[in-house]
């Protein structure tokens, strides 16, 4: 099995809108041979919690605009070290470059496949 065509669509939006706040090292995983309960991880790095607030703000106004999408869990936004917004579809991991570097969730799906993102991280 692998991501649906909508959650590809919902994470190439929430990527666009992270690297629009200055998200950084972005990588989106297809987890749907994985796990039954969403499709693709997105992995977001944010320089600090201020910056983690920006991106995670930004990523839910792009979504709800743009494909009238709310999330259906948020976990982590008081302290803004390692947000989760839970679209169902799609799970978005907005981490301190701290949290990323600590938890490296790249170790745990690094073999799941990646799917390409057309974002330009470069501004």
């Amino acid at each position: 099995m692998t991501a649906t065509d909508r959650a590809i669509e919902l994470t190439r939006t929430a990527a666009a809108a992270a690297v629009e706040r200055l998200g950084r090292d972005l990588i989106a995983y297809d987890v749907s041979d994985q796990l039954a309960i969403t499709d693709v991880f997105l992995v977001v790095t944010a320089a600090n919690e201020r910056q983690v607030g920006a991106v995670m703000d930004e990523v839910e106004k792009q979504l709800r605009e743009q494909h009238d999408a709310k999330p259906v869990r948020r976990e982590g936004d008081r302290q803004n070290r390692w947000v989760l917004l839970d679209y169902a579809d799609v799970v978005v991991h907005i981490q301190h470059a701290e949290e990323r570097a600590f938890y490296a969730l790249e170790r745990i799906w690094g073999d799941c496949p990646v799917i390409e993102l057309g974002v330009d991280e470069t501004r």
